[in-house]
């Protein structure tokens, strides 16, 4: 874990200009810089740059914040992996906290294992471009395929030469301990072969990368035909390697699927690549398994939408089948893509135009479902029984899907094309779900009692996958869009001027607070205390919004803590719906901005006098300067005491719509000392209400 010293040096040190300016081109624009914005595809420049705020912004898709933010999404990083980029960037030493014994052995071992895939990833490379058996065998077998040199060089394309031990030798050679190569399984030792075999001998290979980028494990095609030898051979399990956890080409693969929101799922390596060489970036293959939860999770990180391609093989189709349940229960929008018969990824992609695959997808792009229905068709015609099985096994997706909208959609188009009665079809859905079916055709013990629902555990995950962690999801702590509108303007607020001195008139505050009087003359606050001697800010738990609440709770913190920049602070929060929320107030805080010219004030301050000139005139004159400053002062104030009063209004309206039902329940129930006592406190409430109505004007509180 980095520490936070130096987690606020990198903060610091970054600036947004130079962040930016490495990805996409910027011209100066006034204050700002202006560019295409890199998130969406963009005709005209609309994302926006300004230094002296450290942000950027697109207002077109609205992306944008720190430089921090600004990596972690086009680079696609975790929060810790965007902070040790831009401290590689500006030679900032990322100093990490001392790790335990175990940690250390665990990591080390982990570490080491890496070195030895990188080592392998080198040596493969070399074999192919770099000798005569690679040249002959490894790049006469990717130029028969179509894969161009880039393309190898991209994705780090290789051969194993087809001696016994020639990697293996290689690597002892260079100092790496043969159990490391039998770890993370580049060799095979046994009783016959103590010194070692090499795993992937007179293969091709395909390095396959995390998320991060490192070597994780290697598939191998062999060249030519063997008996009862596997053509495709992968890496085993490792301390860093799972296969169910990992997606081929996600690497690549990461930036264009977020920047399209929808990902392309094949099966193979070279459907991977020959769809890069079409221009088809965002595309991942599952290697020749189903997919599993870990790699769907994977997925989700950047999209929920997805579609996938298959061949004319029925038999393979319906073996994946459960792997798009899981796809569903997961909440994603499928489509699905038929090749014609005899064609894969690859050879389609070959065989093909860029624009003629991309008009292909676009154009045979089905609904799963409606793709399982036609898939399905030919058995049901034959058999009604089997018809009623496939309808029920048809109906069984449709219940995984969570958004009831989408599962209505279905269940109607549907019924229309297996000519089934539509509330058949709904009442079985609902049946199964009540049931608690589950992608893996197990059903859920129903529990007569309503219970909380509890999130799912997560697997436990050690310092160096944790860091591989995305931070682009909400919180699970908070709820991004929890906020309410009179809690995001006091945010606001508290934000960008929490230690400012504001001005409060007489009477412009809550009467008496915790039997504290306000002053009976005018008074000068910190912004920040005077919220909480308005608000009385003790359990926000309680009153407000979670994610205003984490605000409010780590604005007192820190700034019990000492003076603080908290736009800094908060814009490059780890928690990602905060450090989104805080990113896209900082960049509206022109709309909150004194200027000694403004005329848009509230009447009591336009009514002060000043010392020269009004609040309308122009202060250019060293002597108006502290004129200036008490202006300003009375400005903060006056949106203080309406961001204030927003809040308790907000607050209030509830309070007494809850005091109204219960007022109701004691009505139903002729208790009528519960009934008076109600009606004297929303009398008092009512009160309130007007006084607050009136200070607030023709502002429009919703409760």
């Amino acid at each position: 874990m980095i520490d936070q010293q130096t987690r606020q040096r990198i903060i610091d040190t970054a600036q947004i200009l130079d962040v930016v300016s490495d990805f996409i081109s910027l011209r100066r624009q006034g204050v700002n810089y202006v560019g295409l914005c890199p998130f969406h595809s963009d005709r005209n420049p609309s994302f926006y740059v300004n230094p002296a705020k450290n942000i950027c912004k697109c207002f077109s898709c609205g992306e944008g914040g720190t430089p921090l933010n600004f990596i972690m999404k086009h680079e696609q990083l975790s929060y810790a992996e965007a902070l040790k980029y831009l401290a590689k960037k500006y030679n900032i030493e990322v100093i990490e906290r001392e790790e335990t014994e175990e940690e250390k052995q665990r990591n080390n071992e982990r570490e080491s294992l890496f070195v030895v895939n990188d080592f392998a990833a080198k040596f493969f490379r070399e074999q192919l471009l770099e000798t005569e058996e690679g040249r002959s065998v490894g790049m006469a077998y990717f130029r028969e395929r179509g894969i161009r040199p880039e393309t190898i060089e991209k994705f780090g394309l290789g051969y194993s030469p087809e001696g016994k031990s020639v990697l293996t030798q290689a690597a002892v050679h260079a100092g790496f301990p043969l159990k490391r190569l039998v770890e993370v399984g580049l060799t095979i030792q046994h009783e016959e072969h103590q010194s070692g075999i090499d795993r992937f001998r007179g293969r091709v290979i395909f390095p396959v990368r995390n998320l991060s980028g490192r070597y994780v494990a290697f598939g191998g095609r062999i060249m030519g035909k063997r008996d009862k030898t596997a053509k495709y051979l992968n890496s085993p399990e490792s301390l860093i390697y799972s296969k169910s956890r990992e997606l081929y080409g996600l690497y690549w693969a990461k930036s264009a699927i977020a920047k399209a929101g929808k990902c392309y799922l094949v099966e193979g390596y070279t459907d991977v690549l020959s769809m890069h060489q079409s221009g088809i970036e965002n595309v991942v293959s599952s290697s020749g398994t189903a997919l599993t939860l870990d790699q769907i999770r994977l997925i989700r990180r950047f999209t929920t939408d997805i579609t996938v391609l298959y061949d004319g093989d029925q038999a393979g189709i319906k073996a994946a089948l459960r792997g798009i349940d899981l796809l569903l229960e997961e909440g994603f929008r499928i489509k699905v893509v038929l090749l014609p018969d005899g064609e894969d990824p690859d050879s389609f992609a070959r065989s093909h135009s860029s624009s003629e695959l991309q008009s292909f997808l676009d154009e045979q792009e089905t609904d799963f479902i409606h793709f399982k229905i036609d898939l399905f068709r030919e058995e049901m015609a034959r058999d009604p029984l089997r018809r009623a099985e496939l309808i029920t096994d048809i109906m069984g997706s449709i219940a995984l899907i969570p958004d009831s909208i989408q599962r209505a959609v279905l269940i109607q188009s549907s019924a229309g094309i297996l000519r089934m009665d539509e509330q058949l079809l709904a009442s079985e859905v609902n049946k199964l779900r009540r049931r608690g079916i589950t992608a893996s055709g197990h059903y859920v013990p129903s529990n007569p009692t309503p219970t909380p629902a509890t999130p799912p555990e997560e697997p436990e995950v050690d310092s160096a996958q944790e860091e591989q962690i995305a931070v682009t999801s909400p919180s699970p702590l908070v709820d991004e869009g929890s906020i309410e509108p009179f809690e995001r303007e006091l945010m606001q607020l508290l934000l960008l001027y929490y230690d400012h001195t504001i001005h409060i008139p007489t009477g412009m505050g809550t009467p008496e607070v915790q039997g504290v009087a306000f002053p009976a003359t005018p008074a000068r606050y910190r912004l920040i205390d005077f919220v909480y001697r308005e608000l009385e800010i003790d359990n926000v738990e309680e009153m407000y919004s979670p994610l205003f609440a984490r605000f409010i709770h780590e604005l007192r913190v820190k700034n019990e803590e000492g003076t603080f920049a908290p736009i800094s602070y908060f814009t490059n929060h780890e928690d990602a719906a905060l450090r989104k929320l805080t990113t896209e107030l900082a960049a509206e805080s022109d709309l909150l901005e004194f200027r000694p010219d403004m005329v848009d004030l509230p009447q009591y301050l336009l009514d002060l006098p000043t010392s020269n000139k009004g609040v309308g005139g122009s202060l250019s004159s060293a002597d108006d300067e502290e004129e200036d400053i008490k202006r300003e002062e009375r400005y903060l104030g006056s949106l203080a005491i309406r961001a204030c009063n927003s809040y308790k209004m907000a607050l209030l309206v509830r309070y007494m719509h809850q005091l109204h039902d219960e007022l109701k329940a004691a009505q139903r129930a002729s208790d009528a000392s519960e009934v008076l006592s109600l009606m004297s406190s929303l009398a008092d409430l009512n009160a309130e209400k007007r006084r607050l109505s009136n200070l607030l004007g023709d502002r429009t509180i919703v409760g």
